[in-house]
This record gives structure tokens, C-alpha cells and sequence, in this order.
């Protein structure tokens, strides 16, 4: 099942969240930031006994104080106008999260909107990959959750979803 809601990526009480993370998984602001701060310093600390997350790849942690069991880090694309297979790396965000998700035996997982905020990945084309990579992996997961941070992004993200259905 896929569900499409407005709400707060922190507080979704699923088996994993998906953390819009850096690289170098050092947290920073928007979700990545948000996620942090609401996980503790536990997760930090094994954040940087990892070290890295290269771009597309997707790396996992508990969770801290957070309701979910398990975060999964991906390292979104930075846009630069599609020049630089910013679409593939961003397939690959959701196909490795989904992958590692699958591996760890999660069963229910929440999504950001990987890249659109500081990052600069236009909306649209970002919850089109999101959403058609979901539907690869919809059999595998008892749920599969996108979380909006807008109600424009929520409105986005139902009408591709709407349009993908038909």
C-alpha cells in the first residue's frame, strides 16, 4: 500500500524513515537536520563510525529516541539543471533505500521528498521518480509512506500519483 499524507517525518511510527542526509552524514538543516535533533546524539554517533554516504547510496542506523526501529540515510543529488544525471541519482536514493530497507526485513517505510528543498530538485520531476520507484517495490513492503512537508508538495505528489493510476 502507498500512501501520499501531509505531516512530519519524525513522528511517522513505521519500521524505517528515510533521512534526506549529506554525504558526509554529518546532519545539517530541513529533514536531515529535523531527523537529528529528534533521534538524539546516539545516531550522530553512528553516523560518523560510518563516515560517508557517497550520492544515490543509501547507509542504515537505529533510530534514537525516534518512534521508527531503523533509519535509512541516502545522499540525494544536488540540482544543476539535469546535466548531471540528477534523475538516476535520485532513482538510486529510493532504490537503495527500498533495497536496504528489504535486506534489514523492514516492512513499513516513510519518504521525504529526497533533494527538493536546499538541494533545488524541482518538485515534480522528484515525486515522479519517487512515486514510480515505490510501485517497483510496493509488493515487497506492507506500507510505503511519502511524507509531505507542504500542503504544495502533498498536491503535487497526489496529482502525479493520480495521473500514474490512470
Amino acid at each position: 500500500m502507498i500512501t501520499i499524507k501531509l505531516g512530519d517525518i519524525t513522528q511517522e511510527d513505521v519500521e524505517a524513515i528515510v533521512n534526506a542526509a549529506n554525504t558526509g552524514l554529518r546532519g545539517g538543516g530541513g529533514v536531515d537536520g529535523a531527523i537529528h535533533r529528534a533521534a538524539g546524539p546516539t545516531v550522530m554517533e553512528e553516523c560518523r563510525k560510518i563516515g560517508a554516504c557517497p550520492t544515490g547510496e543509501a547507509v542504515i542506523t537505529n533510530a534514537g529516541n525516534l518512534k521508527a526501529r531503523k533509519i535509512i540515510h541516502t545522499a540525494g543529488p544536488v540540482w544543476n539543471g539535469g546535466k548531471k544525471d540528477e534523475a538516476g541519482l535520485l532513482r538510486n536514493c529510493y532504490r537503495n533505500s527500498f533495497l536496504l530497507a528489504k535486506k534489514n526485513l523492514l516492512k513499513t517505510i516513510a519518504f521525504p521528498a529526497i533533494s527538493t528543498g536546499v538541494y533545488g530538485y524541482p518538485i515534480e520531476g522528484a515525486a515522479r521518480i519517487a512515486l514510480s520507484v515505490g510501485r517497483e517495490f510496493e509488493k515487497d513492503f506492507d506500507e510505503i509512506r511519502y511524507i509531505c512537508f507542504s500542503q504544495r508538495d502533498l498536491q503535487v505528489y497526489r496529482l502525479i500519483w493520480d495521473e500514474m493510476a490512470r
